[in-house]
């Protein structure tokens, strides 16, 4: 029965998802959000004993609840005052983004984000990564101000990198490397929709691989990395090469998308932004090759009874096979390409 009522509130998930992209107005825009709010909750709250799991529930309830009021106060503006006056086109404008931004988790409106993906199993964690993000930022698509968005932008970047160097937590590590890749999300979507939305499937790609690994294995803290002896050298170094195509390394199917985007930036002459993505995007690098270097450099000890258990858990597969695209994609999209 529980099982069920999940599968439930998952579809009304989805469901309101697609009626905030394929809405017309900014009212029913506003009642997908809405749906998509009061169904994540419920699966937010799976275990009634963890404590962490409510709080976090809570935390996030309370921020979009917050962010949809005033969703719905810039929306009732411009429905009744007269949106011709110029100062209050730009008001309603600064809202909505900043609103919008704070329901995506993108820094200065970040506070938010890494303290609820904390409290969370990484399946919610995974949801709140990438499904969540598909409504609030397919609005902002429709409401671009480059002006605006670059403040955000640059500080997503700078926060997302900076904010996960001291990280001991996994899940906070993976919410701070989120924020990093929703500042280049957003900058594609300032070039070109297309861009956007290729970098987004990409990244829900690598982070379903990583994140399925997490949970399969039960880890939420860098320290637990160390007793991760439980396969053989070779599967934990073909794992591990997730994080180095996360953080966007060639030739890893991570640093397509980046790719793309450099070289989109450098056709528009804005050097720049060029230049702050680039050295960001170094530093995430760096604390993912920090993840790395334990299973990289290191030997351990390995325990023969946890061996077996490992090499029978049916997941094992599916995890390896994503893990080969993740590692070997951007080859196989060369070769395509070269055949084509």
């Amino acid at each position: 029965m529980k099982k069920i009522s999940n599968n439930i509130f998952f579809m009304m998930l989805i469901f309101g998802s697609f009626i905030t992209i394929s809405s017309n107005s900014w009212l029913s825009a506003w009642m997908g959000l809405e749906i998509n709010l009061l169904s994540f909750i419920p699966l937010m709250n799976k275990s009634k004993n963890n404590l962490m799991m409510s709080e976090s529930s809570l935390k996030y309830f309370l921020t979009q609840a917050f962010a949809s009021s005033f969703l719905l106060f810039s929306i009732i503006m411009l429905m009744f005052f007269n949106i011709n006056i110029i100062w209050q086109n730009n008001l309603n404008e600064f809202l909505i983004l900043s609103i919008l931004l704070l329901k995506t988790g993108a820094a200065p409106f970040h506070f938010w984000f890494p303290s609820v993906m904390e409290g969370l199993n990484w399946m919610n964690n995974l949801i709140l990564m990438t499904w969540q993000k598909i409504a609030p930022m397919m609005l902002i698509s429709y409401n671009l101000n480059y002006y605006f968005l670059l403040i955000p932008i640059i500080l997503s970047m700078m926060i997302g990198a900076l904010g996960g160097l001291n990280q001991t937590s996994l899940r906070k590590l993976m919410a701070y490397s989120s924020i990093n890749h929703l500042g280049w999300m957003l900058m594609a979507m300032l070039h070109n929709e297309l861009l956007w939305l290729v970098y987004f499937i990409l990244y829900s790609f690598l982070s379903f691989s990583i994140l399925l690994t997490f949970n399969n294995f039960n880890l939420f803290y860098f320290n637990q990395i160390f007793n991760f002896n439980m396969m053989n050298s070779n599967l934990i170094f073909f794992i591990f090469l997730n994080f180095l195509s996360l953080g966007g390394l060639p030739p890893f199917l991570g640093f397509l998308p980046k790719w793309l985007i450099i070289q989109n930036l450098i056709e528009n002459n804005q050097m720049f932004l060029l230049i702050i993505s680039i050295i960001f995007s170094l530093i995430t690098l760096f604390y993912y090759l920090r993840l790395s270097y334990s299973i990289f450099m290191l030997n351990f000890n390995k325990n023969s009874w946890m061996l077996m258990n490992n090499f029978s858990n049916k997941n094992m597969t599916f995890i390896l096979t994503m893990n080969f695209f993740s590692i070997m994609g951007l080859m196989i999209i060369s070769l395509i390409y070269l055949i084509l």
